[in-house]
């Protein structure tokens, strides 16, 4: 019992390394992990001061936790019952596959990731890529927005850019929360923007219990007052054109609404509008039916980022025109369910209605959308450079006149029509031609879908 065992140096090394391992876990961790919480309470109490729109401690909550709320609460209990009776399968089965998709759900907020670095990063490239232009139709009504309130920004969504500019600009509100599609589900992106504070929807399941799953999660979100952007199209616009909301995520904030609750929903238009979509020919593609394969998406991607690395390192490199953002006048949805009446499906699609008349108000009028919607209606084959200039400043006064918005300063509009003719004239969009420039016949579908970015405006929609 007694004697003497030979144990190699190594063992002994391992031996002592775990235990070394254990006593740290037990007395040191507790410790660090008790100043570095402490350290981060006082950066977000001081990231609290300067935003807007406060980061709520739901936002702050450990996602091991979220996911257990979520996945244990009432309405998702009962919905896990509806969901074993219906597909036969016992308890334990059902409630794993919502515990799974409350995991696949839930995000896990990182305050450093998003202000450190995420909103850094949004502004690095927003300004590398475009002239970026901000404007609010009614900043004093923003700024007289319930603090307690959730504040929800709606926005019409052009291009994956839309992430990136709306993450830049908002910044001195507040923290985002995004409903991201299954395109950014693969490694590293879903780290990232997990981090973010974004969520991941499957925009085409039709599983009852996933949709329930999801429906509570951005009601517990609301509830819990966190910051949420919306692209109630549903997708992107395929051809530049304003869509009919999809009430999904509406429809699910809209269910778990108590009018007489403490906590008021207050939804923000926003209109975005760009000189250049990334993404433009292969969305009118996809359009077109014309689905291109991974691998030529993947090529044409390196293609296009290799051109603009070669054109920056030679000093060629152009930015590609502007980038505008609007934040329109806030509806309140107290007040909005207030002076309305009707079966909640009818109430929300009004309520779709309403939101994106005033994100079409919101969008701004640029150069490139304005010249093509002017070249578009001239009915000559060709034109002056000189009379398309005063055309498009003349159609520009009259669409600021019947109410509409650019955030380009009046005594830089001559300048900017100008390099919206270049840029046309850059992409081949316009030709020269007999007498002029003539547009491109193989370019009308583009320039149509530039001008579609604000054909509501033309159409006076109220």
């Amino acid at each position: 019992m007694f004697e003497t065992i030979a144990v190699p140096v190594w063992v002994v090394w391992v031996v002592g390394l775990l235990a070394l391992a254990g006593l740290l876990d037990r007395i040191l961790m507790p410790s660090v992990s008790w100043y570095l919480r402490r350290r981060l309470n006082r950066v977000i109490g001081r990231l609290n001061e300067r935003l807007s729109l406060q980061i709520p401690p739901f936002k702050l909550t450990k996602r091991r936790i979220m996911v257990d709320r979520l996945a244990h609460d009432p309405k998702i209990i009962a919905a896990i019952l509806e969901h074993m009776q219906e597909d036969d399968v016992p308890y334990e089965v059902a409630q794993a596959r919502a515990v799974r998709y409350a995991r696949e759900i839930v995000p896990s907020f990182s305050a450093f990731a998003y202000f450190a670095l995420g909103t850094r990063a949004a502004r690095w490239l927003s300004e590398k890529l475009y002239r970026v232009r901000l404007g609010y139709l009614d900043e004093g009504a923003l700024d007289k927005i319930d603090p307690a309130a959730t504040v929800v920004f709606v926005m019409n969504h052009r291009s994956n850019m839309d992430y990136v500019l709306v993450t830049y600009l908002a910044a001195r509100r507040s923290a985002l929360a995004y409903a991201v599609g299954e395109w950014a589900r693969v490694w590293p992106l879903k780290q990232i923007i997990s981090s973010m504070g974004a969520y991941f929807i499957r925009r085409k399941s039709r599983n009852q219990l996933y949709r329930r799953v999801l429906a509570r999660y951005v009601q517990m979100a609301t509830e819990g007052g966190v910051a949420q952007a919306v692209f109630p199209e549903g997708g992107l616009t395929r051809q530049g054109e304003l869509l009919p909301a999809k009430l999904g995520l509406l429809s699910y904030i809209v269910a778990g609404f108590d009018p007489d609750g403490g906590r008021d929903v207050v939804f923000v238009p926003v209109g975005l509008n760009y000189d250049r979509v990334l993404e433009d020919r292969v969305l009118l593609a996809s359009a077109n039916k014309e689905r291109a394969s991974f691998g030529q998406k993947l090529r044409g991607a390196v293609s296009f980022i290799g051109t603009h690395i070669v054109m920056r390192l030679r000093g060629k490199y152009r930015r590609f025109g502007y980038a505008s953002v609007s934040f329109g006048h806030p509806l309140s949805l107290r007040a909005f369910l207030q002076s309305h009446a009707g079966e909640p499906e009818e109430m929300t699609r009004d309520l779709g209605d309403k939101i994106m008349v005033e994100v079409g108000k919101s969008v701004p009028i640029l150069p490139v959308s304005l010249l093509a919607c002017v070249v578009l209606g001239h009915r000559a084959t060709s034109i002056t450079r000189q009379d398309l200039h005063a055309r498009a400043q003349a159609e520009l006064q009259n669409l600021l006149a019947r109410g509409a918005y650019t955030h380009i300063a009046p005594e830089n509009h001559a300048r900017a029509i100008e390099q919206g003719i270049d840029h046309l004239l850059l992409r081949k969009m316009l030709i020269p031609g007999t007498g002029g420039l003539a547009v491109n016949p193989q370019e009308v579908a583009l320039l149509r879908y530039y001008a579609n970015a604000i054909a509501h405006l033309h159409h006076g929609r109220e």
